[in-house]
């Protein structure tokens, strides 16, 4: 294993050189495939456009199940209807790569609850890849005897800040936060898959100057659930726009953040930091039978750093 730094100060990293090349992207691929995606609707500006198309080109040699969208597809004042011109000018014209034509199963983030959360989840009727519907569910991938269960949370309404903020956020408030709650227990309760991985739009623990309380509810509402049933393997989330591989004493969850893929911020170390980077980019994550690999993955398709899971 190669050496390499936490905030680009050093941690452990995988052994894929950093080139980008077609036969490294290869040597990512598992039984079980996922490209994971945030804090994208930037209107094809920044990185959005070449991230995008970086993204289609791997998956001509990873070749993922489906792409996990956690979180502000759409920025500022989310969209309005399910014909918002910004589904075009954020999503399908940028994400056109013939590889990306592919099920995209989307989490609700702060900034589609600036507006009409609704159409995000109806979007599904119009455009066959998007697999909405629900603000939170789960769905199990499985591939030549693999299983992967990932649990998409809607996280906005669990921050007591935005259901304060009625006019900013005016579907939060209106969510049952207990009634998802007790929806996960049971969720990862029945879970007997052999990997599970929970994924939301808002960070448990990160380095970030956006509100701690953010943090704080995340950490008081949510974690009891992960850490009670032994199975959770990984937590990823957006937000903070930039990589970020948390590691707690004492926990066995490895806690990621997923950089922007538009546009990306700077971050230094924190508590219970592995690595860090300001870099915008994507995650492969690649599971087999005995190990799960969460690859980072920056604008030009180096390999940044690689969280492992092993059995």
């Amino acid at each position: 294993m190669l050496l390499t730094t936490v905030g680009n100060v050093s941690a452990q990293e995988t052994g894929v050189q950093s080139e980008g090349s077609e036969k490294e992207w290869k040597s990512l691929k598992g039984t079980v495939n996922l490209f994971i995606a945030n804090d994208l609707g930037r209107n094809g500006y920044y990185d959005q456009k070449p991230i995008a198309s970086l993204m289609g080109e791997m998956a001509e040699e990873v070749g993922p199940e489906a792409i996990l969208a956690i979180g502000d597809v759409h920025h500022f004042n989310g969209v309005a209807s399910v014909s918002d011109p910004l589904w075009r000018t954020n999503f399908e014209d940028i994400y056109s790569h013939p590889e990306l034509m592919i099920d995209w199963f989307p989490v609700l983030g702060n900034h589609e609850y600036r507006g009409n959360t609704q159409a995000v989840m109806d979007y599904g009727k119009v455009s066959r890849r998007w697999m909405s519907g629900e603000r939170y569910y789960t769905r199990t991938f499985v591939k030549k005897g693999v299983s992967v269960r990932v649990v998409f949370l809607d996280t906005t309404p669990l921050i007591g800040r935005y259901q304060k903020e009625k006019e900013e956020y005016p579907d939060a408030c209106k969510q049952d936060v207990e009634e998802q709650l007790r929806w996960l227990e049971k969720t990862l309760g029945e879970a007997k898959e052999d990997w599970v991985i929970v994924v939301g739009h808002h960070p448990i623990y990160a380095e970030t100057s956006k509100n701690k309380e953010e943090r704080e509810d995340m950490q008081s509402r949510l974690l009891p659930f992960l850490k009670s049933h032994k199975n959770v393997a990984l937590y990823v989330c957006g937000h903070i726009h930039n990589f970020q591989h948390i590691k707690m004493q004492g926990d066995e969850i490895d806690y990621v953040v997923n950089s922007a893929g538009a546009l990306a911020r700077k971050v230094k170390a924190t508590e219970g930091t592995v690595f860090c980077s300001p870099e915008p980019g994507f995650s492969v994550l690649s599971a087999t039978k005995s190990a799960l690999s969460l690859f980072m993955i920056d604008k030009k398709g180096k390999v940044l750093h690689e969280v492992k899971k092993e059995k």
